[in-house]
């Protein structure tokens, strides 16, 4: 009885209806740092070398910590605010889960 009240959605790829729940687990991407750990959303990383900010004129440190990240698209970037720098968009290879 509980799968009739699932929610099913047409999946374009393999031209089947299946299940909201096993699209969604099928589009979850994991995104991991430099040394191989799990991130998620609102995670504080710390920089594993020092970066020149394009377009900011200005050198971010090894060792800063950058709070609250948010996971994007791509699993090899976050976004991330920075005290100095709004709108900021880090490599994972780059940082370090704190």
């Amino acid at each position: 009885m509980a799968d009739q009240e699932e929610e099913w959605v047409y999946d374009e790829a393999s031209g089947e209806w299946r299940p909201a729940s096993e699209i969604a687990a099928a589009n979850t991407v994991e995104v991991r740092d430099a040394a191989g750990n799990l991130l998620a959303d609102g995670d504080s990383v710390v920089l594993v070398k020092d970066l020149k900010v394009k377009g900011a004129g200005q050198t971010l440190k090894q060792g800063a910590v950058i709070r609250t990240i948010r996971l994007t698209d791509n699993p090899d970037e976050i976004d991330c605010r920075h005290d100095t720098i709004k709108g900021l968009v880090l490599r994972t290879e780059f940082v370090r889960k704190r």
